[in-house]
């Protein structure tokens, strides 16, 4: 049975994409080395509890597969910052050098937006 198990996530593995720009953040990187790690011994290996593994690989089939996005669609493709998600990929990727000029205005102002310490905030003047 561990063979099945260790072939199952093999497959869902290959099928998981990588994201090169994100190098050490990738989950699919970090998918691997967990099977990896997790199946040691190959088919051979022994698993100490058979349904927290296969409630695992149900668990990230299902986010592979995009169900709980077919199941819960999307109004708009934004996010509360009103970034879209090619906005927000390209933010998050690490290459932000690479941004043309109208991006590195968005980038600042983000920056900006979300960087302010509670000392730039004029207190209030004490009510009398």
């Amino acid at each position: 049975m561990s063979a099945t198990r260790y072939r199952r996530f093999l497959k869902l593995c290959e099928e998981w994409p990588r994201d090169e720009a994100k190098k050490a953040r990738d989950l699919g990187i970090f998918l691997r080395q967990r099977v990896a790690s997790a199946f040691r011994e190959g088919e051979n290996t022994q698993i100490s509890d058979p349904e927290k593994c296969d409630l695992m690989y149900e668990s990230l089939a299902r986010i592979n597969g995009n169900f709980y996005r077919q199941r819960f669609p999307r109004v708009r493709d934004t996010s509360f910052t009103g970034v879209t998600a090619e906005e927000c990929k390209l933010l998050l990727s690490g290459n932000v050098q690479q941004m043309d000029e109208e991006k590195k205005g968005l980038w600042k102002t983000l920056m900006e937006r979300f960087s302010k310490s509670p000392e730039d905030v004029p207190e209030k003047a004490p009510e009398k």
